[in-house]
């Protein structure tokens, strides 16, 4: 072979060699295109979930009010959500929880009554106390007993109801009494708060032992009387998210409001204090 034959093939083997080259580099530079426009289209469409569907909260009878408020507060916030209430004694929503009520969230208003969940493996992390109460005795609208103290209501005259002593409004009242040296024999012991005055409300007993949140929500259908042994009995109210809930993404961003500046406003309003 000649010297110039020998030339023009190594030129064709170079030119060959670098189309081939040419077009592998085409090749991943338009698959890398690929990549970067379905990673851009990924990264464009992967922003936060919409919230949406229905979150269901336990909650104790005093956080009826505040809790209500909320909820229209939160479903106004994403549309698109339902928040439902089971508010009742913190000791029988504990009960259900741990027997396999469906729900997402849980408030309760003692740490005993959260930790009957905790023990039974049912929450998701550690519970947050959110708020905290104190007692106040509810009488008849003006106080016609002119009650004053605890110890007044341990008089014989007056029908005096309290909560359970299983449910945390009854421990509460309790431990008053014993810090006060008082044994008080009720006509009743209600179930929760909220039953315990509406008897009251009804004028079906003369005073009860209650919060004053639900003093406060009332409004002039009782009267409040504040007495010294309740700085003895303060509860404070944890709230967690449940670890089998059926809307976790709901009911975690709840639990933020319940938590946020502005869910703390809409309690302190409602007399419950910061923990």
């Amino acid at each position: 072979m000649t010297r110039s034959a020998r030339r023009t093939r190594r030129m064709l083997r170079t030119t060959g060699a670098g189309a081939a080259a040419l077009l592998a580099l085409s090749a991943c530079s338009s698959s890398g295109e690929d990549s970067g426009a379905k990673a851009g289209a990924s990264s464009s469409a992967g922003g936060p979930d919409k919230l949406s569907g229905t979150v269901n909260v336990f909650a104790a009878a005093s956080l009826t009010e505040s809790f209500t408020k909320l909820g229209k507060d939160f479903e106004e916030r994403h549309p698109g959500t339902k928040v439902v209430f089971n508010f009742g004694g913190s000791d029988s929503l504990a009960a259900g929880i741990t027997s396999g009520a469906p729900a997402d969230v849980f408030a309760s208003a003692s740490p005993r009554t959260m930790k009957v969940v905790t023990d039974a493996g049912d929450a998701a992390g550690t519970p947050a106390t959110f708020v905290r109460n104190r007692l106040e005795i509810a009488t008849l609208p003006g106080n016609p007993d002119e009650v004053a103290s605890l110890a007044d209501l341990t008089g014989d005259d007056l029908k005096v109801v309290l909560c359970d002593k299983t449910v945390p409004c009854g421990a509460a009242a309790q431990k008053a009494l014993t810090a006060a040296d008082l044994k008080l024999t009720p006509v009743s012991y209600e179930e929760d708060v909220k039953s315990a005055l509406n008897k009251v409300v009804l004028k079906e007993a003369d005073a009860a032992v209650v919060y004053r949140t639900d003093v406060r929500a009332a409004g002039d259908k009782v009267e409040g009387v504040e007495f010294p042994e309740a700085a003895d009995a303060v509860n404070d109210y944890p709230i967690t998210l449940l670890k089998d809930a059926p809307n976790a993404a709901v009911g975690t961003a709840f639990i933020e409001l319940v938590r946020s500046a502005e869910g703390r406003k809409v309690l302190t309003e409602a007399g419950f204090t910061a923990p």
